[in-house]
């Protein structure tokens, strides 16, 4: 025999299978869900983002300190030229020494530029990961609200259907029942009290005639 319990369980499984099936238009809960999937993937990828930002600010470095280093060797040939009077070799290291230079000017800009472009990623993942997190609690909110409407409306069909039309059933029988029994009460009390009055008086004639 099915229990109460297990009509309200089947009741609800049955409910949220429906839900499942549904389009995303009817479904808020189906459609949230798809909104968090599609800013899941926008946060992994500026993550990625991020780390390409990482990689890219490493190699401006590399490249920075390579120029530099060159930019201290050309000026360290050029003294050497300049004092073995080798003026072709001189000018060619002046002139590498200021290319160099140049090279590493723009390229410490552009690792400081890179430096200034991770923090604004790494502040914009943060937000993006929060209101995420957000959402999720979000979603978790909703889902508990939404199963505590069904659970509810589908317990209280049941106990309509089940609890209410048995308990009146229940009253009604219970009063013809206490009816009856009254009845056979007073039955029984209206003659003993018929048959107590009757010995009375049997014992009243009596004692008339021996006196």
């Amino acid at each position: 025999m099915t229990t109460l319990f297990e009509r309200i369980k089947n009741a609800v499984m049955e409910d949220l299978q429906c839900d499942t099936n549904k389009k995303g238009e009817k479904n808020p809960i189906a459609l949230l869900n798809k909104y968090l999937h599609e800013s899941e993937k926008e946060t992994d990828r500026v993550g990625k983002l991020i780390e390409r930002q990482y990689m890219l600010k490493e190699e401006f470095h590399r490249e920075l300190q390579t120029a530099e280093f060159m930019v201290e060797k050309r000026k360290k040939q050029a003294e050497i030229a300049l004092a073995a009077n080798e003026m072709t070799l001189y000018e060619t290291a002046i002139h590498e020494e200021s290319l160099y230079k140049d090279q590493a000017l723009r390229l410490k800009e552009a690792y400081d530029q890179a430096g200034i472009q991770l923090e604004q990623l790494e502040i914009k993942h943060r937000e993006m990961q929060m209101k995420l997190k957000d959402m999720h609690i979000k979603r978790l909110e909703l889902m508990g609200r939404e199963n505590v409407i069904k659970v509810n409306s589908k317990a209280n069909s049941v106990l309509d259907h089940t609890f209410v039309g048995k308990a009146t059933n229940r009253f009604e029988e219970t009063g013809r029942y206490v009816d009856q029994l009254e009845q056979k009460i007073n039955k029984g009390y209206d003659q003993s009290l018929f048959d107590t009055r009757i010995e009375q008086l049997e014992k009243e004639l009596n004692q008339t005639n021996n006196d």
